[in-house]
């Protein structure tokens, strides 16, 4: 299964996620929205094994800004935000997913309240502040304290392959925010393209990665 997760988030009480990797099989040397097109199965295949897949799918736009959508209410269909590059819920049983190839998606989960975050980060929403958005809008909708989300980056660019480590400037705002848990592996997907798409590295024509996040229907204890 091209999938992967991360152990600080598989220990936290009804909380699904998966990060996929490259399809190998898959020719993804195309512009973004056929290459997304061919990954489709694949994305909805990662859902449904790591148990992401039984309700809607809610996505973002992405246009590299700091906007944040709440998704309040349960979805009954697959919808896109306009203009957003993050997502926030409390509803359980909504899947939240933000594409990547360079870019990061930073993982927000409220270990105290059933609230969560997905963002895309890169280096101009990382400039903007985007992180520390979903983090006021998480405290302002659901009345979450910093102190009890956990922070997880995903797979990004990193120096040398990128001039800029927004990577750590990440860290450094969530920090600054009030978040005592911040994880990030370190990996690189420049570093890696047997298993990471690369936008830089394979000059815009790749795939993405698809970062996945919900809170489960019936919560684990």
């Amino acid at each position: 299964m091209p999938a992967e997760q991360f152990a600080a988030l598989t220990t936290l009480p009804g909380v699904r996620h998966a990060f996929t990797t490259r399809a190998v099989d898959i020719d993804v040397h195309a512009d973004k929205a056929e290459a997304l097109r061919r990954l489709d199965e694949v994305h909805r295949n990662v859902r449904s094994a790591y148990g992401l897949g039984d309700g809607a799918l809610v996505t973002a736009e992405q246009v590299h800004g700091n906007r944040i959508a709440t998704v309040d209410c349960l979805q009954q269909r697959d919808v896109c935000f306009d203009g957003c590059d993050g997502l926030i819920t409390n509803q359980r049983g909504v899947c939240l997913g933000i594409y990547v190839a360079d870019c990061c998606a930073v993982y927000l989960v409220d270990r105290t309240r059933d609230a969560i975050g997905l963002v895309h980060s890169g280096r101009k929403g990382t400039d903007l502040g985007i992180v520390v958005n979903a983090i006021g809008s998480m405290v302002e909708q659901f009345g979450s304290r910093p102190s009890d989300l956990v922070v997880q980056l995903s797979p990004c660019i990193r120096p040398p392959h990128y001039e800029v480590d927004f990577a750590a400037r990440i860290v450094a705002t969530c920090r600054e925010a009030g978040v005592q848990t911040v994880h990030d592996n370190g990996l690189c997907t420049a570093c890696d393209l047997e298993r990471y798409y690369s936008y830089r590295a394979e000059k815009g024509k790749t795939g993405r990665m698809m970062a996945l996040l919900s809170l489960s229907v019936v919560r684990d204890q």
